[in-house]
């Protein structure tokens, strides 16, 4: 049986070709704390150096979290 958390209900767009899917509440969830972390990886490396910030790590949490558990929306939005 599918709860509500189940169903599809987000509308995410890739940020480049606008191309979208519909998302979990989870996987919606998921996906903008993604361009959070990295909005704040690339913020913190400007003070840390290329590559400093512990939030790349996170985001790459995200990405296989997509490439795991939804790989039609990595391919959609994250690819």
């Amino acid at each position: 049986m599918k709860t509500n958390t189940d169903k599809r209900t987000e509308e995410r767009k890739n940020r480049f070709n606008g191309e979208s899917i519909m998302l979990t509440k989870e996987e919606a969830s998921r996906h903008d704390k993604l361009f959070l972390c990295e909005i704040m990886a690339t913020l913190e490396d400007k003070t840390l150096g290329t590559g400093g910030s512990k939030h790349w790590d996170i985001m790459r949490e995200h990405l296989d979290w997509f490439r795991k558990n939804n790989a039609k929306a990595y391919m959609v939005l994250l690819d």
